[in-house]
């Protein structure tokens, strides 16, 4: 038998090759439908690898596993580093005149829908309010994902929230917190807003003593956390709770493992690193507390996370909306203990997590129960990886693909209904 007809090279019989750079903006008959499903083009506006922080990992992960995909990247001005060839545009994040110009620029692009990866901090202008700029020059249909949500937000803030919501046709958050507080703190129409949880690459469920090897790691029982460093992430809480641990677990390490983050570095240089230094020093860790200084790609991050007995999220600020380390976490099936954001409150429900007061004292009694319970750490670990099967990257991606859909077809219809009725005059 032969092959079925691929449906690309059967419009470009039918139709000529030119078709296809105005399918995008119509979907008159079945053939457009057809295609679509296959050639939809999604720009990705975000900071964007070799960049080195959360959003842009998270966005090349997103953009794999939504397949056919261009990068808008947000480039701050001190970046030098070449982009990788699927980075077709480029905006000077202090440049206004970028934004609205990029934002055109698409428009006679084959792109079907723009994803704009938000965070107050990679956009420019005060509070990142340049995305206005970009999301009102576009004449494409958008979708914001959101990545971090103020409690309490500034009046800007507030306001560039909801212009952004009211800009585009769709706003993904990824926890069922984050949508409810965009619609109590931010007015926004819960009929607008997508939950379509955080991505993680698919890891399968080892013992630590298996992996340990691999990073010529002794047997003895360690505590990681991990990602670019920076305030904000509680490690001196940690380090704090380390000499109960170690009075309790004689053998116990703590690995902090990654970078400083590059804005953080650019601003205060290795400050934050030295002062959690000399906190370890002050408190006679230096053998029981390892700093692991270099960024780490995701498959060595997932080495460690496999070899990791306990992983710890301890992050002060009670308010975060989202965490792309806890949620790695629980894709490689860790017991986890975590301070109770609202993002850890939701997804280490259901005995899948442990949550702890931020504090050293709450910290150290939750570390000596799991080091010490082989057992319960591997039952919390197996119900952590089970609930991530749902937030496996290929899914993620179908996901997107499914809400980008929607809103070109949406986009789609007037036009359709205005040829329609061309057609009849």
């Amino acid at each position: 038998m032969g092959r079925s007809p691929d449906p690309v090279e059967h419009i470009v019989r039918r139709h000529g090759r030119a078709w296809l750079d105005v399918l995008p903006r119509f979907g008159d008959s079945p053939d457009a439908a057809a295609v679509r499903s296959v050639l939809i083009r999604i720009a990705f506006a975000s900071t964007y690898p070799p960049r080195r922080c959360g959003i842009a990992s998270y966005t090349s992960d997103l953009g794999r596993a939504s397949g056919n995909r261009e990068i808008v990247a947000l480039t701050p001005p001190e970046h030098e580093t070449p982009y990788p060839t699927e980075v077709h545009h480029r905006i000077r994040r202090d440049i206004v005149e970028d934004y609205g110009r990029v934002a055109r620029a698409l428009d006679g692009c084959r792109v079907d829908a723009v994803s704009i990866q938000h965070d107050f901090s990679i956009w420019g202008g005060p509070d990142g309010e340049f995305v206005l700029d970009f999301v009102r020059a576009l004449n494409l249909p958008a979708v914001a994902t959101l990545h971090a949500i103020s409690r309490r937000p500034t009046a800007n803030q507030r306001r560039i929230v909801s212009e952004l919501a009211g800009a585009t046709a769709a706003t993904v958050v990824m926890s069922e917190a984050a949508a409810s507080l965009l619609g109590r703190a931010y007015g926004i129409d819960p009929g607008r807003i997508e939950v379509i949880p955080h991505g993680v690459p698919d890891l399968p469920l080892i013992d630590p003593s298996q992996a340990k090897p691999g990073l010529s790691l002794g047997e003895a029982p360690f505590l990681l956390s991990f990602g670019l460093l920076g305030p904000g992430k509680g490690y001196e809480l940690a380090i704090a709770a380390m000499p109960a641990v170690v009075a309790a677990v004689p053998s116990a390490r703590y690995v902090i493992l990654g970078s400083t983050h590059p804005d953080v570095l650019r601003r205060e240089g290795e400050s934050y690193r030295r002062s959690l230094q000399d906190q370890v020093r002050a408190l006679g860790l230096s053998n029981q507390v390892e700093f692991v200084d270099r960024f780490v790609g995701r498959t060595e991050i997932g080495r460690w996370l496999q070899a990791a007995d306990v992983v710890v999220t301890p992050y002060p600020n009670l308010e975060q909306t989202v965490s792309g380390t806890l949620s790695h976490a629980m894709g490689a099936g860790k017991a986890i203990v975590s301070t109770p954001f609202s993002y850890a409150t939701e997804l280490l429900a259901g005995g899948r997590g442990v949550l702890a007061k931020p504090d050293p004292a709450a910290l150290s009694a939750a570390f000596i129960a799991l080091l010490g319970d082989p057992a319960r750490r591997s039952a919390i670990g197996a119900r952590a990886h089970a609930y991530s099967r749902q937030m496996l990257w290929p899914g993620v991606g179908q996901r997107y693909l499914q809400l980008f859909k929607r809103v070109t077809e949406k986009r789609a219809l007037p036009a359709r209904r205005s040829m329609l009725e061309s057609a009849n005059a």
